[in-house]
């Protein structure tokens, strides 16, 4: 591992490093072999014109395979020279037109070499203004949305966002401005160089040097007339990072090449011109060289290249290095794959936890209930080695299984009435989900019913989603965001900044909805207002509005589908999400689930499962969604993998190594319950219940059909709306509202002094003493016993009140409903 201190040779040995006294478990050694990196021509690479740019990139090779950047340590020269000019940092300038061979030297005396070509540098072709001068813009931020790519440009002067649509672009600059921006007879007072080196007044400062190679490019573009290139000038295909993946030592640092290959194959360094952006910043970050500097945690980050609309990450696993002695029991694939990541990073897991918080914590999980103070009792004492399994299977038969996950998707599918019409297709669709995930109807099926839905909801409920999800971008970008985890929404507009799905993406996955026809049924009757939906014959397109192509229905990354006119569309939609090999689908759905259970997904958000947001096990999740395709897409089988591994049984309380770890699931993470799971605890251990309007006494928060005219503690609590296909739109944040309404609402406060409640009850059995209802109590709040301090200092309360023991029973009440543990799942 390497040192956060510079040590010469870039070599740290096991033991204590003598500069700061930090131990290291990795020993390194000395350099086996130096060599050069990147060069994805795997010859001599050639670089073309004088702006042309390559980053070197120097690796040694140590014990293990294992690669370590040298790049700034080495010397560089080259023979023959004069053909090229090389900084200590390892970019390469051309200087005239012939080969050499750049010889990189290490002070252990280790030496590799690599031959570069210049070619174009006596007669350069012109310059490309897609290819060459609009990269800059977006270098520079010049094109963001922030300056001149918005809407309405920035004083005056307007780009597209990002370089999307260079030909906009040409004509903002070269035709606009009445010649003030560029002038060929005297480039240097050009509005174009003036202003970003600071010679004219500028609202975004200084962007640019005037001995810099961006600014010498821009003024020989204009010295030879702005040309802007032509029609069959190759385009940029793809970029990728070199290297992939890196193995790093906390403060340490890795140079990254770029690459971009274009539309005729050749390959151009990039390295300089790209922008780079880590998706965890506590881990690492990145300069505008390509150069990646770790901190001083422990996990895994990607760093996103991005490039002419193009996008490439950089993944780097920075060990911790720990010792791992012992690893809990490998229960099934869930478990190798998770112990194998912390193996290698060096972080050791917690222990088991024990069966009271695991019961505790998978009741609520599945069923989003706390158990009763005898199942609990019942499961601490359960001597059977497999009674874990068994409670897992258990809950997965039971209605409240039905329950949460019912709730669960009935927000994200939007159900909910706007007006009280609707409250019959609202009930009908939420009886339709509990049915399906009761019934474990498989997921392909689930959603299949609900994207071809034809008809009403009295005789098929699932068109009840197109009643709130009406418009057809909707329709596009909740199929994206909910069953493919993908959030389209910036390509309706524009290419998406930070995924490779363009507007013609975004229209291609529309045609699918084009010929979907909806007519509002009239109101009254039992039936109240409808909608019915139903396929129109004729040919399925969508418009780009803004290059007015005719697109047939595409499914995102793939070919378009031929769909006769008096076809669905949808079926095809639904035919090419559910098949086996969708590279989205069952990925979405395993990674929805996992952070049900672990708080946080594989990839997190759950539903941006982009390019650029790679998840923090890959194998992990590839494995989860291989499993869930080979068993036909079964839910509870998914929930029973899950709930049975030990990554999921382990102890939320860290140990001194994984206490930082916040996505390697070292750990159990601890959450606070969702608004209707605690408000349904909460009239659980206080034995008492709540009305809802139209609906029958006994109800659970968990199982009304909407969010309509809900209690104010489900609103405080962050229960969402369903306003939209996003599970973000629930909050889980805690705040002073929250803290207020358990200490001293009228509510909470009236429900544990009920005169039947739990408090007024164990105060009035005169059975059992004071210790065997204390225990009761601790069994229906925590699905545990108090530990001999707790059990002390409830009973010397109780002692305090003897003309009046219920006032002490709802105030130990009171004081166990405001702890954390009861707040959270843990």
């Amino acid at each position: 591992m390497m040192c956060s201190r510079r040590i010469p040779l870039g070599i740290v040995f096991a033991g204590l490093c003598l500069a700061c006294g930090i131990a290291f478990a990795d020993d390194l050694g000395p350099i086996a072999a130096l060599r050069f990196e990147g060069n994805p021509s795997g010859g001599t690479f050639v670089m073309r014109g004088p702006d042309a740019r390559h980053q070197l990139l120097v690796s040694g090779e140590h014990a293990a395979a294992r690669l370590v950047d040298y790049t700034r340590q080495v010397q560089f020269t080259s023979d023959p020279a004069g053909i090229v000019e090389i900084s200590p940092l390892g970019t390469v300038k051309p200087l005239a037109d012939g080969t050499t061979t750049i010889t990189a030297t290490h002070p252990s005396g280790q030496t590799a070499q690599t031959p570069i070509s210049v070619e174009g540098f006596a007669d350069p072709p012109l310059i490309s203004f897609q290819n060459q001068v609009v990269p800059i813009f977006t270098k520079f931020s010049c094109n963001s949305g922030g300056c001149h790519g918005k809407a309405s440009g920035q004083n005056g002067f307007r780009l597209s966002l990002l370089g999307f649509y260079p030909d906009d672009d040409y004509e903002f600059l070269v035709m606009e401005g009445r010649g003030r921006r560029v002038f060929p007879p005297a480039p240097a007072v050009s509005l174009l160089l003036t202003k970003p080196t600071g010679q004219s007044p500028h609202g975004g400062g200084v962007r640019m040097d005037a001995d810099s190679d961006e600014y010498r490019l821009l003024y020989r573009w204009i010295e030879q007339g702005m040309p802007y290139g032509d029609e069959d000038d190759p385009v940029v295909a793809a970029i990728d990072c070199v290297p992939a993946t890196r193995i790093m030592g906390r403060g340490t640092e890795q140079q990254v090449s770029v690459y971009a290959t274009y539309s005729d194959g050749s390959i151009e360094d990039v390295t300089r011109m790209a922008l780079y952006e880590p998706n965890d910043p506590e881990l690492a970050e990145s300069e505008v060289s390509g150069l990646v500097r770790t901190t001083d945690l422990s996990g895994e980050v990607a760093i996103m290249a991005r490039y002419q609309g193009q996008v490439s990450t950089f993944r780097a696993t920075i060990p911790l290095g720990a010792p791992i002695a012992s690893l809990p029991p490998v229960r099934n694939f869930i478990d190798q794959h998770v112990f194998n990541k912390l193996q290698v990073l060096g972080v050791p897991p917690s222990n088991l936890c024990d069966d009271a918080t695991f019961l505790r914590r998978v009741s609520l999980d599945i069923t989003g209930t706390l158990p009763t103070a005898e199942q609990a009792e019942a499961f601490l004492h359960d001597p059977d080695p497999n009674k874990r399994d068994r409670i897992v299977d258990q809950l997965l038969d039971s209605p409240e299984y039905a329950d949460l996950f019912t709730n669960k998707w009935n927000l994200v599918l939007r159900n909910r009435r706007r007006q009280a019409e609707d409250v019959s297709g609202t009930y009908y669709f939420h009886q339709w989900v509990w049915e399906s995930i009761a019934a474990n109807k498989p997921y392909d099926e689930f959603v299949r019913e609900i994207i071809t839905a034809t008809g009403d909801s009295t005789f098929n409920p699932p068109v009840v989603w197109y009643r709130e999800v009406n418009e057809n971008n909707e329709q596009v970008e909740d199929v994206a965001q909910l069953f493919l985890g993908l959030r389209i929404q910036c390509a309706r507009c524009h290419h998406h900044p930070f995924e490779r799905w363009s507007q013609d993406d975004y229209y291609g996955l529309s045609a699918f909805f084009s010929r979907l026809g909806q007519k509002n049924m009239p109101a009254g009757g039992a039936r109240g207002r409808d909608r019915r939906i139903f396929h129109q014959d004729g040919e399925a397109l969508a418009t780009n509005p803004r290059s007015s192509a005719q697109l047939p229905p595409t499914g995102l990354g793939s070919e378009p589908s031929d769909v006769p006119p008096e076809e669905d569309p949808r079926v095809y939609l639904a035919d090419w999400m559910t098949d086996a090999s969708n590279p989205f689908f069952a990925r979405a759905l395993v990674n929805r689930y996992w952070k049900h259970f672990f708080s946080r997904g594989i990839v997190e958000p759950e539903d941006d499962m982009r390019e650029t947001n790679p998840p923090t096990n890959p194998e992990l999740l590839d494995a989860l969604a291989q499993n869930f395709v080979n068993t036909g897409y079964d839910m509870k089988e998914l929930v029973r993998t899950i709930c049975r591994s030990s990554t999921y049984q382990l102890s939320a309380i860290p140990n001194e190594f994984n206490v930082s770890d916040k996505q390697n699931f070292s750990r159990y993470y601890p959450r606070r319950l969702t608004a209707e799971a605690l408000y349904d605890a909460f009239h659980q251990v206080t034995n008492t219940t709540q009305s809802y309007n139209g609906m029958p006494e006994g109800t659970r928060a968990l199982e009304l059909p909407d969010t309509s005219n809900v209690p104010y503690f489900l609103t405080v609590f962050g229960q969402p709306m369903g306003d939209t296909a996003c599970e973000c739109e629930r909050s889980m944040e805690a705040n002073l509202a929250q803290s207020l309404h358990l200490l001293n609402s009228n509510e909470v406060q009236g429900k544990i002094s009920n005169g039947s409640g739990r408090a007024a009850t164990l105060a009035q059995d005169q059975e059992r003493n004071h210790t065997e209802r204390i225990r009761e109590m601790y069994l229906w709040t925590f699905s545990r016993e108090p530990d001999e301090e707790e059990m002390c200092i409830a009973l010397a309360h109780i002692e305090a009140h003897p003309d009046n023991s219920q006032i002490a029973y709802e105030d130990i009440l009171w004081a166990l409903i405001n702890t954390k543990e009861f707040l959270f799942n843990h």
